[in-house]
């Protein structure tokens, strides 16, 4: 008997429940411009008072079933606002290695997902990490590892992401509806400790996190645990409110981009 395994066939092991993650690596945040926050944040989203970006650095285990599990190395980057008063953050930049991931996030929750080359390096208390697309290293942590923190192992984090099919005919515009999703990560770390160390973010027209410059560094930790990963659609919005940020999913290094102050009113 032949088969097509472009159809999907039965499966014991497909949910559409939380998915389980081993996790070590990196927490930071650092201050930028207000200017750049105001840019970056899209509607419905609301900034908070202070113009911070949070990121995480971190090598996952994604345990996909009892029997397969993914290693990867993923970069996070997001911008703290709330929603109708609720807080979270916005993700504007994940890069991470492995195709499947990738392209299964973006369909599935939004995430701005984008395939890259990741490398963690320890001694000791020392940790460096670095994150690579076209060849440029243009995301780069590093520091020491310190003292156990006063702080929460287990907690849980939202982060909200757009979700949207571009139109085929008229550029700036969706084929359908433009979904507000939020990404709900339950965090069970079994250390967390402070550290002191810098973020290096290099030019690259294709990532260009050079321009949210870092002001000052906030808080930087280490972290290592379990971490549970789901999401759900929080509502529709206007696909105009999310069309000028689309271009960061993109590799697109003709872009130009605006200039700060001038945030569009929509």
């Amino acid at each position: 008997m032949s088969r097509l395994r472009y159809v999907e066939g039965p499966s014991d092991n497909r949910g559409a429940g939380m998915l389980r993650n081993t996790v070590h690596g990196i927490r930071a945040t650092y201050e930028t411009d207000r200017e750049v926050i105001d840019a970056l944040l899209p509607r419905p989203l609301e900034a908070l008072e202070r113009p911070e970006i949070w990121l995480q650095m971190v090598h996952v285990a994604m345990h996909r079933s009892e029997d397969e599990t993914i290693e990867i190395g993923a970069l996070t980057m997001t911008v703290p606002c709330t929603h109708e008063g609720a807080p979270g953050a916005y993700c504007f930049h994940m890069a991470m290695e492995g195709e499947s991931v990738v392209t299964s996030g973006r369909e599935r929750y939004g995430e701005p997902k984008k395939i890259a080359e990741t490398h963690f390096e320890r001694d000791g208390d020392r940790i460096r990490a670095t994150c690579t697309r076209h060849g440029i290293p243009y995301f780069e942590i590093e520091g020491t590892i310190g003292d156990k923190i006063d702080q929460p192992l287990e907690f849980e984090e939202h982060i909200f992401c757009y979700k949207g099919l571009p139109s085929i005919s008229t550029p700036g515009e969706f084929d359908g509806d433009v979904f507000l999703t939020r990404l709900n990560w339950e965090r069970r770390y079994t250390d967390r400790r402070a550290m002191t160390g810098k973020i290096t973010l290099r030019e690259s027209p294709w990532d260009p996190l050079a321009d949210i410059p870092v002001r000052k560094l906030v808080d930087m930790q280490f972290v290592e645990g379990g971490t549970a990963t789901g999401g759900q659609l929080l509502r529709t919005v206007p696909g105009e409110w999310i069309a000028p940020h689309w271009v960061g999913r993109m590799d697109d290094p003709r872009n130009v981009g605006i200039e700060l102050g001038q945030r569009k009113a929509a």
